[in-house]
């Protein structure tokens, strides 16, 4: 039986993720610090932060919801990724990383919460 949050996979890749957003994005432009790079590093942390609340709420109902939002956090720092790839300012960055973090942790999100949901 897990006892923390810490001790889930998912939580310990967004972790992981959350640590290659604020590396990829020290290499943004100075003049994105208040735009793009905070919407995107804001985004990447709410994915642990909903898992950890989540999962020390107590019920099963409220854990669920809460992947949920840590599912919705990370379609939209996929958005906002795929926003950067586009702008001349920062599309040449390397994004590899951050891309295949961000896909493992969006399907083991949804292999949970489809699993919680059938249960």
């Amino acid at each position: 039986m897990l006892h923390s949050y810490k001790e889930l996979v998912v939580w310990q890749k967004s972790m992981d993720l959350v640590t290659e957003i604020y590396n990829l994005t020290d290499e943004f432009p100075r003049e994105e610090v208040f735009g793009l790079t905070s919407q995107i590093r804001r985004s990447a942390i709410s994915i642990p932060s909903n898992i950890a609340e989540g999962r020390y709420r107590g019920r099963r109902k409220d854990f669920l919801q809460f992947l949920r939002i840590a599912y919705a956090s990370g379609a939209e720092l996929e958005t906002q990724i795929e926003i950067a790839k586009r702008l001349k300012k920062t599309g040449h960055l390397d994004f590899s990383t951050v891309d295949s973090l961000l896909l493992e942790i969006m399907k083991m999100l949804n292999k949970i919460i489809c699993s919680m949901r059938t249960n």
